[in-house]
């Protein structure tokens, strides 16, 4: 706070203007920083919206957000205050959107904000809160519902705690103490590749411990290394001189060994699998996916030789690697996360 005092040549005796001045230089720092920090961890947001756009001193969204409510008598007052009748659209009880003292409720700038969002062509939102919304979304669901947009539009999605551990050992840290690991840290320790899909392996939903020492290790018990590794040996078999690929038909139908069909069922599930990820706005079920999938490749190439004498059977296994090869890299690729050929 000193140091943005400093750097806009202010005194301890600013007024208020001078402060408001200072408040948003300190926000527009901390969102360069935000998104330099995305940026690196491969997020790109393509808006960033500001909770100060919706109070133009000419059009207030929040005050027009108000008053959609209250034109279509969806409002009483009580006790000098405003009150919502939210239990008339599946709320426990009605709400206060007004104050004695004028002032609206945090509820009242949310209704303002999707209906920005839908007049900028959006038909859903997607709005990611943390455990201790559930009652807002009952507030928020009710208002809108109350203003005629359709139920389907407002899609909650409660994010649960991720628990950071070494070793098994959880990572203790304070929000009051001021200690924790930034997301620069974590990617510092573990890499990108690693941080994201650890971040995918899990329900949003579900509490997830994330070990940044499992994440280290460049072994079989690391998911992402065991994925990524699959990928890379694969290359490494595609780049074999016997690999070139042949003009003759590939006769997949003599893949008859428990391992090969296996594999031939895995793919085939890879567009449910996605089909499945967008209807439920759940991206975990792709990590599960690609780690069974790596482990049906290993262990059919632990138990068969893929270019052997038989060119008919190499042949067909070739195709079955390339297949399995291109679906992890795919999926890799939809996660953002890397997919070497060399490791």
């Amino acid at each position: 706070a000193q140091a943005l005092i400093d750097e806009n040549g202010l005194s301890g005796s600013a007024g208020l203007e001078d402060e408001e001045h200072v408040g948003r230089s300190a926000a527009l720092k901390i969102r360069k920083n935000q998104e330099e920090t995305l940026q690196r961890f491969g997020v790109t947001f393509d808006r960033w919206f500001f909770e100060s756009e919706l109070y133009d001193e000419e059009n207030s969204q929040v005050t027009g957000a108000y008053n959609s409510l209250v034109e279509r008598s969806k409002t009483y007052e009580k006790d000098g205050a405003v009150h919502f009748k939210a239990s008339e659209f599946g709320d426990s009880e009605d709400r206060v959107i007004k104050t004695s003292k004028g002032t609206f409720t945090y509820v009242v700038p949310d209704i303002a904000y999707h209906l920005n969002k839908l007049d900028r062509g959006y038909v859903k939102a997607v709005d990611l809160l943390g455990p201790d919304h559930h009652g807002h979304i009952v507030q928020l669901r009710a208002a809108l519902a109350a203003i005629g947009l359709p139920r389907e539009f407002f899609h909650p999605i409660i994010v649960q705690q991720v628990n950071l551990k070494r070793g098994g050992v959880e990572v203790k840290m304070s929000k009051r103490a001021g200690v924790g690991i930034t997301l620069d840290e974590l990617i510092d320790e573990v890499g990108v590749d690693a941080a994201r899909f650890f971040f995918l392996m899990r329900r949003i939903t579900s509490h997830l411990d994330f070990d940044m020492e499992l994440a280290r290790r460049h072994t079989e018990d690391n998911p992402v290394y065991y994925v990524q590794y699959a990928h890379a040996r694969i290359c490494s078999i595609l780049r074999q001189p016997g690999a070139k690929e042949s003009d003759e038909d590939v006769d997949l139908s003599i893949l008859t060994e428990g391992e090969e069909t296996d594999l031939l069922r895995a793919l085939a599930r890879f567009p449910w699998t996605l089909a499945s990820i967008v209807r439920g706005i759940e991206p975990h079920p792709l990590t599960s996916y690609l780690t069974e999938l790596a482990r049906g490749f290993h262990l059919f190439y632990s138990r068969h030789r893929v270019i052997g004498d038989d060119r008919r059977t190499t042949a067909a296994r070739l195709m079955l690697c390339r297949g399995v090869a291109g679906v992890l890299s795919g999926g890799l690729r939809l996660m953002g996360v890397g997919a070497p050929e060399v490791m």
